[in-house]
């Protein structure tokens, strides 16, 4: 991870001011799914469902995307409710890592 350090500039007084410290990162894309898959080391499947209306027969669909998360601990299970945040490409498949889980699966 790069270090953020404050600059410090001097004016033509002679006076100090001091810049805030860049962000790490940009807003990050976070989506929320259901884990389908935890059978590999670190790695979880997880299932976004996104609902949206045809635009010429006004019918609401459903369309599901499958996304490779890493799962440093191992702690999520099949079921489970969690929410993902991209991030730099781990892997051939995995670009996204799992913040939180917001629901264990029953």
């Amino acid at each position: 991870m790069a270090n953020t350090v404050a600059e410090t500039t001097t004016d033509t007084t002679g006076t100090q001011e001091t810049a805030p410290a860049a962000p790490d990162r940009g807003r990050r894309q976070v989506k929320t799914g259901r884990v389908v898959s935890n059978k590999m080391n670190k790695t979880v499947v997880v299932e976004v469902a996104d609902t949206f209306t045809h635009r010429l027969y006004h019918r609401t669909i459903k369309k599901t995307k499958k996304f490779h998360a890493h799962d440093e601990e191992n702690r999520c299970n099949v079921g489970d409710v969690v929410e993902i945040v991209s991030s730099r490409p781990l892997s051939k498949t995995k670009r996204w890592r799992v913040r939180e889980i917001v629901k264990r699966a029953e």
